[in-house]
């Protein structure tokens, strides 16, 4: 019988095999982990993008709605909105706290409407912070604010002089700044914008009542921050918005 024929791997070529599966494995394994964390950033970038565009939508739909009431041929600003807490004059809808300087969690912005309610005769839908509405009629005062150990946009709603626990609305966040769009020189009938101004110095100016857009910067935590292979993504990214108060902008002609 010829032996030849019969002759196993010599044990060369068994770790020359060996090493080349080493090696197409090694290969394998670093490409499922540079797919698993392209997923991964993949998704914190959807998350990020989803959060901000909640936030964002929440609090404009809130903010254009200050200062609203139904029944405008019957009711009026101050009659709707007397001096309460933290609203110090009839009629003022808008208030907010802080000023530029302010560390995260930085500012908190306070609005107030009303709503006619979904069952009346002329129903509104006219929803608060939380995306819910009113089946009767009821002032809304709704509270945008930072909870920095949770990283959260939270809201604290009051309907009708009764207050609920903060609502952790929207994960992620860092920080809140708030400015306000006002015309300080009353004596120009543009009814424009000309100067943007921190809580602190609306207060100031008594500047409340001339506030005509608000704008929004969000600071989000960036979940690409300290991956593998991202070394220029920064800890924080900032979203910004310019909402438009309700009958308050334009100019008049």
């Amino acid at each position: 019988m010829n032996t030849d024929t019969q002759r196993g791997f010599t044990l060369v070529e068994l770790m020359i095999a060996v090493l080349i599966a080493l090696f197409l494995i090694g290969g394998l394994l670093t490409l499922v982990q540079a797919m698993k964390s392209t997923s991964l950033n993949q998704n914190g970038l959807s998350q990020l993008q989803e959060s901000e565009r909640m936030a964002v939508t929440l609090m404009t739909d809130v903010i254009q709605s200050a200062g609203y009431f139904p029944l405008p041929l019957i009711n009026t600003a101050a009659s709707s909105f007397p001096v309460s807490a933290p609203f110090t004059t009839a009629g003022q809808t808008l208030f907010g706290s802080g000023n530029i300087t302010d560390a995260a969690p930085g500012n908190s912005i306070t609005v107030r409407y009303q709503t006619n309610g979904t069952a009346s005769a002329a129903p509104d839908n006219v929803i608060n912070c939380l995306g819910n509405t009113s089946g009767v009629a009821a002032t809304f005062v709704n509270t945008f604010s930072v909870d920095l150990p949770t990283g959260t946009l939270q809201c604290t709603l009051v309907v009708n002089g009764l207050a609920s626990a903060p609502v952790q609305l929207i994960s992620g966040v860092n920080s809140l700044q708030i400015y306000y769009g006002v015309q300080t020189n009353t004596a120009v009938g543009t009814n424009s914008i000309d100067a943007y101004l921190d809580a602190a110095t609306v207060t100031a100016g008594n500047y409340w009542s001339n506030v005509k857009s608000v704008k929004i910067k969000l600071t989000f935590v960036n979940p690409l921050f300290g991956q593998a292979g991202q070394t220029t993504a920064g800890q924080f990214i900032t979203f910004t918005r310019i909402v438009d108060v309700m009958n308050k902008t334009g100019v008049t002609t």
